[in-house]
Order: structure tokens, then sequence, then C-alpha cells
């Protein structure tokens, strides 16, 4: 088995593809082994390599986030070991499935309904091809409540990625937006 990787805009996360489905749809976030234990027999498999800080699994990918001080140049060949030998178990990448996602609904306003388009639409494309996700939480008095996930969380860009892209976008097609904010 071949699993390619690709270096992500935020250096402390790699993103892996296993040439094969992780994930039939969604993504699920693991952010520590207990929780690993509940959910995912990969994600507590990569949670036994010494390291791993996180990981985020969506449909063609896993992204894992490395602890600060880890090294990836040594940890990269564990938790390549660890993802091989997922795979080659057979066993699912998740035992329950993550919440569905968020989709304008009949009792969104016209204005969430637009931010909810243009989220799933132009940026979770985008960000997905980066090892990451952002999801809505909210709009409030003009502003539009985002959280990150994957490689996009702690990202030393996501900074730029929120006021520079997606701020802008949003207040351009959605004249009531005036801000966005990360939330944890």
């Amino acid at each position: 088995m071949f699993i390619q990787t690709e270096q992500t805009p935020n250096p402390a996360t790699l993103k892996f593809l296993p040439g094969r489905p992780v994930l039939e749809s969604g993504q699920v976030e693991v952010l520590d082994a207990d929780e690993a234990e509940r959910v995912s027999p990969l994600a507590r498999r990569l949670f036994a390599v010494e390291g791993v800080r996180s990981v985020f699994m969506a449909k063609d990918f896993v992204a894992v986030t490395k602890q600060m001080g880890a090294d990836w140049y040594l940890l990269k060949p564990a938790v390549l070991g660890a993802m091989v030998e997922h795979f080659m178990s057979g066993e699912d990448a998740i035992v329950e499935q993550s919440a569905p996602e968020p989709v304008a609904t009949v009792e969104d306003d016209e204005t969430v309904a637009k931010i909810k388009e243009l989220l799933n639409t132009r940026v979770r494309p985008a960000v997905a091809n980066d090892g990451g996700d952002i999801v809505f939480h909210g709009f409030d008095r003009g502003v539009v409540y985002l959280h990150m996930k994957g490689a996009c969380a702690g990202c030393p860009s996501s900074v730029v990625t929120l006021k520079n892209g997606i701020e802008n976008l949003l207040r351009y097609y959605v004249p009531d937006v005036v801000e966005v904010r990360a939330i944890d």
C-alpha cells in the first residue's frame, strides 16, 4: 500500500492520502487518545504514536497534527506504519459518525442560508485541499462564528484566511456580514 503525503499551510500538520476512501461522508476530528478509543480504530492507532496531537479524517484523507517539539522526520514513518496497519486490517476508520454537514434549513433566515451556501460551495472545498475544514457555528449581529478543524486549527495563516479570505468573500456576497470570528 502506498500512502501519499502533502504538506499543509500549518507546519504542525501533514495530510495523508491513502488512495482509498477513509470515510463514507462527512469528517471526524479526534483530539485525544480517550476520544480515539471510543470513536475510531484508525485514530486509536495514530494516537499510539508518540508525538501525535490530533487526527482529522475526511472522505479521502487523514490530517495528522503533531505535538509541539515533535519532529516530522521521526514521526512521519511511524504515522505511515500505523495507517498501513489500519488499512490492511480491514477495520472501518470510525465506529460512530460525526454530525451532518451544516446545510441551510427551512428555519434559517435568508442571510444564514446564504452564508452556509457560500461556506459549503466556496470555502470548505478549498480548505479541504489543505487538510482542514471550517464549520459554521452561528451568525449574530453581523458576526459569523466559525470553528476551524484539522490543519486549519492552530495554523499560523488561519487569521489571514479568516480575515482576508472568508470575511472578504462573505462581506461581498452578504452585506449583513460585518466580521468573521473563529471559535474553539
